[in-house]
């Protein structure tokens, strides 16, 4: 049997393969687009044999500075059945290496733990890695139960929340324009700050609404013209993935963001999508909010590298200690961009300069 690997630069019949495979959102055209427009860039290919087609990935890549070239990445990939998935990424790593000079090969599968998928990726000489994008401990809610099925898992009191607002005057519907997509970047803006995380800038999040399309539903709670929360999500036709989520002080107030996140669930069964993946837990209070919609917990293989240079023993060191740093650079942005408005309001130059030395790292 001869293998092949043979690039995709068709959308329709790459996200053809996405559904034909039952693949992960991140792995539509249109997530890649997105990418590509921030600081990646893109190549999805397909590995044949003879006859057949075995699997296929979306590959970012990332230049890397000298001597290690470039980083390639399979964002919850490659899509593949378990029997295929070692001749699979092998094909890969030799396409990441030979195309891309790549110093290692980084997925994140969309696969359990645990199951037969494990064996096939470490066949293929991939190793375990701590250098994680995409957490993989999880909550997925299988879609094809019924409402009662669903709630029977949550707590008594996340139910009574959800039946609270759903009888409330508040409207649950999916956002449809550039104007309400605004309200939603306030609203993320403003609880990123009260939680303290750290986010993109605007124009990457309306790039992923532009470039996916329907792919990339958001599902608001409005109360009049006034947006109280969202959840919004990536979705394929197998698994609809939770991307961000917002809620206004007023809409905490009235526990919308219980509702919201139940009306994003049943939107996205109505949408056809099998499963939905709360995208990642860890022990933070977003987390715990994310808990209480199940009882059980769900694990993802997680990351896992496959050196493609002799100097992936340096890389593999230095790159925790690169994204640090990276961290640390947005956080200081977005500090200097609060300090910024109440500096020019005194006066006072420095927040400005700050703000340049920052955004030039």
């Amino acid at each position: 049997m001869s293998l092949a690997v043979v690039p995709c630069t068709d959308r329709a019949v790459w996200d053809g393969y996405v559904e034909r495979f039952r693949g992960h959102p991140q792995q539509l055209w249109g997530w890649g687009e997105t990418k590509a427009m921030h600081g990646w860039s893109v190549d999805r290919v397909v590995v044949t044999d003879d006859e057949n087609i075995l699997g296929c990935a979306q590959l970012l890549i990332r230049k890397l500075p000298l001597p290690f070239r470039a980083l390639v990445y399979v964002p919850r990939g490659p899509m593949c059945s378990a029997e295929n998935a070692t001749a699979v990424l092998g094909q890969l790593a030799k396409h990441a290496s030979s195309r891309h000079r790549g110093v290692a090969l980084s997925i994140e599968p969309d696969w359990d733990a645990e199951s037969p998928y494990e064996g096939a990726v470490a066949a293929a000489g991939f190793k375990p890695s701590g250098n994680t994008v995409l957490i993989p401990r999880t909550l997925i809610l299988d879609l094809a139960k019924t409402d009662d099925e669903l709630m029977a898992d949550m707590s008594k009191s996340t139910r009574a929340n959800i039946r609270k607002a759903m009888r409330s005057d508040v409207d649950f519907r999916k956002v449809q324009t550039a104007a309400e997509l605004e309200r939603v970047l306030g609203i993320y803006h403003e609880t990123a700050s009260r939680a303290g995380f750290g986010i993109h800038e605007d124009q990457y999040y309306r790039d992923i609404f532009a470039n996916l399309g329907e792919g990339s539903p958001i599902i608001g709670a409005f109360d009049g013209d006034q947006l109280l929360a969202f959840v919004w999500l990536s979705r394929s036709g197998a698994t609809a993935f939770e991307l961000y989520g917002g809620v206004s002080a007023e809409g905490q107030k009235q526990r919308v963001n219980y509702g919201v996140k139940w009306a994003a669930l049943r939107a996205m069964r109505e949408d056809g999508c099998g499963r939905y993946d709360f995208n990642g837990l860890l022990n933070d209070g977003i987390s715990d909010f994310k808990k209480q919609f199940a009882k059980h917990e769900n694990m993802l293989m997680g990351t896992w590298e496959k050196p493609l240079s002799p100097l992936y023993p340096v890389y593999a060191r230095a790159m925790p200690a690169a994204r640090k740093g990276l961290q640390a650079a947005r956080k200081g942005l977005q500090a200097a961009r609060k300090a910024l408005p109440a500096a020019r309001s005194k006066g006072l130059p420095a927040a400005r300069r700050l703000l340049k030395r920052v955004t030039r790292r």
